[in-house]
C-alpha cells in the first residue's frame, strides 16, 4: 500500500492500528517498563522497554515509510544520540569526510571521537563536488570510511549534488550518511539515492512543536539497521513513551506545516533581499542563491531556514534579535513558531560562518506579520502591507 501513497498521505496514515470494528483511530501510549515473559523471548517479542515498546513501533514505522525505507526507523532519545549512533559505523581508526558547515554538535562530536578513538576527518565545502569525492577518495592516504551530508548545512544552506556524492563515495567503499533534517522526507528521500544511512533530529520539522528532543536513524541494509538498534539497546540512547507518541503526533500535520512554512520563507527571502538595511540574503528559493539551481533540480521545495547578514556586523545581527517581538529569539528550529538566532554567538559554530549570519527558521504565522516585525526590527525602510 505505501508504494501508492504519497509522501504527505504517509505522513498522515503510516503507523495507524489495524482498521478493526472499535478499535483506535491512533496507536495508544504504553507506560510500562517491562512486559510478561517466560522462557526464552521469541524474536521481536517485547521483553523490556530499552530494546522495543509499542508506543515506538508507530513512530518507526511511518518514519520509515516517508523516507522510502525497506526497514522502519530507529527512533533515539536524541539528535545527538542518532548522531552519535550513525557515527559508531566508522571503523576504529577510520576517516569521516565532513561538510565545513554542518550541526555544530556533529562537528564537535567528531573532534571529540577523533582525540578519544584516533578516528580522522577531513572537512569539505559540500557543496563543492569534486573537491568532496576527491576527499573521500583520500589521494594519498586512502579512502575514507564514511562521507557525512548536509543538504541543505546548517546554517549556510548549501546544497550537496547528492546523486554524484553517493555514487562516487560507493565507489571507493565509503559509506554514505545524510542528515536529512533540514530538507525532510518531503524534500528529499535520500535512501531512495542511494545513501546507506539517514539521521534526523525529531526534535525539528517531525515533531514540529518544539516540545520534545529526539532524533532518528534510518538505513536500508539488514545489518546495518541491526547494528544502530543494537547501539541504541547497549548505549541507552533511548526515548521515552510520551516524546514518541508527542512526535507522532506531530508527523500527522508535516506536509502542511512544510508547505506553509517553505512558502512563507521564500516571500520573506524576496523581500529581503531588497531591504536596504540587509547586505545579504540566503534562501535557495532565490536565484542570485549559489544552490539555486542545484536545489530546484534535487529538493522538493526549498525549504523554511533563511540565513541573513543585515548591515552592520554582528551588532547589528544582535540588535535584530533584541528587537523582534513576534520572532523569538531560540535555537533549534523546524517548530511551528518562528524563531532566530545568530549563530556565532556560540563558541562551537564554524569558523567560517559569518559572524553577522543570522539564521531564522520561518514557521506557519501569517506572513505579513512576521514580515513587519522582521521589517520594523531592521529599522523599518520598507512600505509593504497586506494591500
Amino acid at each position: 500500500m505505501h508504494e501508492d501513497l504519497s509522501p504527505q498521505t504517509l505522513a498522515v496514515t503510516a503507523g495507524r492500528p489495524a482498521r478493526v470494528q472499535g478499535g483506535p483511530v491512533n496507536p495508544p501510549v504504553v507506560l510500562s517498563s517491562t512486559y510478561v515473559s517466560a522462557g526464552v523471548p521469541a524474536p521481536g517479542e517485547l521483553l523490556y522497554a530499552r530494546a522495543g515498546t509499542e508506543t515506538w513501533q508507530p513512530f518507526e514505522e511511518a518514519l520509515g515509510a516517508l523516507e522510502g525505507s525497506s526497514r522502519p526507523g530507529v527512533v533515539f532519545g536524541s539528535g545527538m544520540a542518532a548522531i552519535a549512533a550513525a557515527l559508531s559505523l566508522v571503523p576504529a581508526g577510520g576517516r569521516v569526510v565532513v561538510p565545513r558547515h554542518a550541526y555544530q554538535l556533529t562537528l564537535a562530536l567528531v573532534a571529540d571521537l577523533h582525540a578519544r578513538t584516533g578516528m580522522t576527518a577531513t572537512s569539505v565545502d559540500i557543496a563543492d563536488t569534486d573537491a568532496v569525492l576527491a576527499a573521500v577518495r583520500g589521494d594519498g592516504e586512502g579512502p575514507a570510511a564514511m562521507l557525512w551530508v548536509e543538504s541543505p548545512t546548517n546554517p549556510m544552506l548549501e546544497i550537496a549534488e547528492l546523486p554524484a556524492l553517493v555514487a562516487g563515495a560507493h565507489e571507493v567503499g565509503a559509506l554514505v550518511v545524510v542528515d536529512n533534517t533540514f530538507a525532510t522526507p518531503l524534500g528529499q528521500q535520500p535512501l531512495t539515492l542511494g545513501a546507506d544511512v539517514v539521521v534526523h533530529s525529531v526534535t525539528k520539522y517531525l515533531a514540529g512543536h518544539s516540545d520534545v528532543v529526539l532524533g532518528a536513524v534510518l538505513a536500508d541494509d539488514a545489518v546495518m539497521h541491526s547494528t544502530v538498534t543494537g547501539y541504541r539497546t547497549l548505549h541507552g540512547a533511548i526515548a521515552g513513551p510520551w516524546e514518541v507518541w508527542l512526535a507522532l503526533r506531530g508527523l500527522r500535520t508535516l506536509a502542511l506545516r512544510v508547505e506553509r512554512s517553505q512558502s512563507s520563507a521564500a516571500v520573506l527571502a524576496a523581500r529581503l533581499a531588497e531591504h536596504p538595511a540587509v547586505a545579504e540574503v540566503r534562501h535557495p528559493s532565490l536565484a542570485s542563491d549559489p544552490g539555486h539551481l542545484r536545489a530546484t533540480s534535487l529538493l522538493n521545495g526549498y525549504g523554511s531556514i533563511l540565513g541573513i547578514r543585515p548591515h552592520g556586523g554582528a551588532e547589528a545581527a544582535d540588535r535584530v534579535v533584541d528587537a523582534v517581538r513576534l520572532w523569538v529569539p531560540a535555537t533549534s528550529l523546524g517548530g511551528v513558531e518562528s524563531s532566530l538566532e545568530r549563530r556565532r554567538r556560540f563558541a562551537t559554530e564554524s569558523a567560517t560562518v559569518p559572524e553577522d549570519l543570522l539564521r531564522l527558521s520561518v514557521g506557519i504565522e501569517d506572513v505579513e506579520d512576521l514580515w513587519r516585525d522582521l521589517d520594523r526590527a531592521l529599522g523599518g525602510g520598507t512600505e509593504r502591507s497586506r494591500a
